[in-house]
């Protein structure tokens, strides 16, 4: 999922939470949705990109991830803690419990 979009990380985290979806339905859960052209646009772009998979079922298709959620999620927590803490994936956990625990300002461990 590195080399997508805003839009089409949000199409596919809806994909992701629906397990599989048509495009009525992911319009419906998008902030801002797209047209419905835009739309199949946006998911013919993912199927050729090699990220969705689609069926017919009645008049609509429904689309699944190629790829699980879990290595979607390795993938992405990878490039995030390459990117942002310089591989350290101790100084990314620690920016995590900091932001959960509220405090802003160095961790202290006692």
């Amino acid at each position: 999922m590195d080399n997508l979009s805003r839009r089409e990380r949000e199409v596919m985290e809806i994909v992701f939470a629906f397990g599989e979806a048509t495009l009525s339905q992911i319009m419906e859960e998008m902030a801002e949705p797209p047209t419905r052209p835009a739309l199949r646009s946006i998911l013919t772009i993912l199927e050729e990109k090699g990220q969705l998979k689609h069926r017919s079922e009645g008049r609509e298709f429904v689309y699944r991830s190629v790829v699980s959620r879990e290595k979607a999620g390795k993938s992405t927590l990878s490039r995030v803690v390459s990117t942002f803490f310089d591989g350290s994936i101790s100084q990314a956990l620690a920016a995590y419990l900091k932001t959960a625990a509220g405090i802003d300002g160095p961790l202290r461990v006692t």
